[in-house]
């Protein structure tokens, strides 16, 4: 079983900035996706960022610019940074997975998610 662990949520006042981190229990080469969604309560869970494992990257439009999505490949680690936080990126943020396993099947997996708040 794959676990994605997140940390570096928290309270951050407009303009601010953050760096949300994804661990995986497994080797980040076997990993083909990884990305960031997010998700407020009532509304659907959103893509933010998306990275591949052939360098790849896409952003939400709301976030182009101001957010980065980078991999640590010796700590089996992905990164969210986030700069120019604005009160609207407030959300409950989860970390995706798309893993290759020994056997060759692909399998989605979720992180238990990391709340980020902007206000003043």
């Amino acid at each position: 079983q794959v676990q994605l662990v997140e940390s570096g949520g928290g309270l951050v006042q407009p303009g601010g900035s953050l760096r949300l981190s994804c661990a995986t229990s497994v080797s980040i080469f076997r990993v083909n996706v990884m990305s960031w969604y997010r998700q407020d309560p009532g509304t659907q869970r959103e893509l933010v960022a998306r990275s591949t494992n052939a360098g790849a990257t896409n952003y939400a439009d709301s976030v182009k610019g101001r957010f980065t999505i980078s991999r640590d490949n010796a700590k089996n680690t992905m990164y969210l940074q986030m700069n120019s936080l604005k009160p609207e990126d407030t959300a409950v943020y989860y970390c995706y997975a798309n893993v290759r396993s020994r056997d060759d099947s692909n399998y989605d997996y979720w992180g238990q998610g990391t709340q980020v708040t902007v206000s003043s």
